[in-house]
């Protein structure tokens, strides 16, 4: 058979032979199934004819007995040689049954009656072998005496043979009845197996004729809706390659050629639109940089330049105190637009916040108790490299959130110390505090920026971890700790000292 484009289409895609693998593959399950079962009643069987063999050899065991008794009888009786020859041949086949039985202790009552008649056999035989010994010895009194010992050994043993026999068929008896109604439940495994093989291959068949049968519903469905001028109709898809997937490409390769004519007539009246559309928003973009522009024109050097200007005019008049006020102004600004971009140092970093603190001061007239602590191990590490412009939103959260609404003197706290391979820095105040929501809410990220406030660098405390994360690739890098509400907030940041170098 050959498609559209004259190429031959291979035998194992055509429908025909789909159906004749599936009708095989079902046969085949089948097929398996029953040899399974088979196998399985066979080895039924074998059990069933394996049930009652036990019994066989306590009989057998009994018979070896009674033949050695009845030996040892007749050769004390006549001093037969052949008597006596038959005596160790059936005492041999008596030692070898009694190999095969239990010589330990165990619970089954089964086991302890082997046991015994084993122990008790044993001593059956030494007392046997030393009657015929007495005997040939010609001692009249000991082997009437051991043969005595001897047959009350017999006759225990036998009555423990017995007694062992009748346990034996009794759960011989119980397991033939089980493997009874074992061969019973197979024969209704194998009936569902046979139904539940026959339902798979009807599913199965079911199926493959439904692949066929609903690509080719679709397909007309399709047919239809392009023959009313519905051109964007979806194609079904068919992954097979035999006649059906032939068919249904060729279609839809027809409908694809009439919708891209469609649609290029459709793109060039949209492209205008777009067109007309960009240039529109060309014209805002260009307002919104031209904006931008002309806000970035405010140079920031401009700010500090002209306050490093009016400290100078302030010295020049005297007035000393706004002249050092303006010139920590200048500091402050000329630190925060310098280093806002690259690493600093801890020493730095810890000028700046003396800068704040003290222009926070000026402004409020010195309600605000600044208290430092740096340790004395501290001293070598004031060159240690870490990320600017850390150190002063701190405090200005501690400012801002903690002690501004106070009705008392504010005191906020700059503790600096190593803590394990860590420089921990502390920022704490005697504030408002934090509840544990509140502390929840800052660490994940959810605080709101103080960029609005007028008395804001406009740096949250949220930016403050997300720099410190990127700067360490790390996550456990920031703590704050409350005892409650009006109890103060400590805000503390570690600076791994191993992984950047100081």
């Amino acid at each position: 058979m050959k498609d559209r484009e004259g190429k031959k289409i291979p035998g194992f895609n055509s429908i025909q032979k789909k159906l004749i693998l599936t009708v095989a593959l079902t046969l085949g399950i089948i097929l398996f199934v029953n040899l399974c079962i088979f196998n399985q009643i066979s080895h039924m069987l074998t059990q069933v004819d394996s049930v009652f063999a036990s019994n066989v050899e306590i009989v057998d065991l009994k018979e070896k007995l009674n033949l050695v008794q009845n030996r040892v009888y007749e050769y004390l009786n006549t001093k037969s040689s052949a008597a006596l020859e038959d005596y160790y041949r059936y005492e041999q086949d008596f030692r070898m049954l009694l190999t095969e039985m239990n010589d330990v202790n165990m619970d089954s009552s089964m086991k302890i009656l082997e046991k015994n008649i084993r122990r008790m056999s044993e001593n059956y035989l030494e007392t046997a072998a030393q009657t015929v010994q007495a005997k040939r010895g010609r001692n009249v009194e000991r082997y009437k005496t051991l043969y005595e010992e001897e047959t009350d050994l017999y006759q225990y043993i036998s009555s423990y043979i017995y007694e062992l026999n009748s346990q034996q068929f009794q759960q011989n008896s119980r397991n033939y009845q089980m493997l009874i109604a074992s061969i019973n439940v197979m024969k209704l495994f194998t009936v569902a197996v046979f139904v539940l093989a026959f339902l798979i291959g009807l599913i199965v068949i079911s199926g493959i004729i439904r692949t066929m049968i609903k690509p080719l519903t679709k397909l007309s469905t399709a047919a239809h809706q392009v023959a009313d001028g519905n051109f964007d109709v979806e194609i079904p898809m068919v992954y097979s390659q035999d006649e059906i997937g032939i068919v249904t490409s060729a279609f839809g390769q027809m409908v694809e050629s009439i919708r891209r004519y469609v649609v290029h007539m459709r793109t060039s009246l949209e492209k205008e639109a777009q067109m007309k559309e960009r240039e529109l928003l060309m014209e805002t973009r260009l307002k919104e940089a031209q904006l931008k522009y002309l806000r970035a024109q405010i140079n920031p050097h401009f700010l500090f330049n002209s306050i490093n200007a009016g400290a100078q005019l302030a010295m020049m008049e005297d007035a000393e105190q706004t002249g050092v006020f303006l010139e920590k102004m200048a500091d402050f600004f000329r630190y925060d637009v310098k280093k806002m971009k690259e690493d600093t140092t801890l020493r730095e970093e810890i000028q700046a916040v003396d800068n704040y603190i003290y222009i926070l001061n000026v402004r409020f007239s010195g309600d605000i108790i600044y208290e430092k602590h740096i340790l004395d191990d501290i001293d070598e590490m004031m060159d240690f490299r870490m990320p600017s412009m850390i150190l002063q939103p701190l405090v200005e959260n501690a400012v801002q959130h903690g002690i501004r609404e106070m009705l008392g003197d504010g005191v906020i706290s700059l503790i600096i110390e190593k803590e394990d391979g860590y420089i921990r820095i502390a920022v704490s105040d005697n504030g408002v505090g934090m509840t544990e929501s509140q502390i929840r809410a800052v660490m994940n990220g959810e605080s709101y920026s103080d960029s609005t406030d007028n008395d804001s660098n406009g740096i949250a405390l949220d930016n403050v971890m997300h720099r410190l994360s990127l700067y360490y690739n790390r996550d456990d890098l920031f703590q704050i700790s409350s005892e409650g509400e009006g109890m103060g907030t400590e805000v503390a940041i570690l600076l791994p000292v191993e992984e950047r170098g100081s």
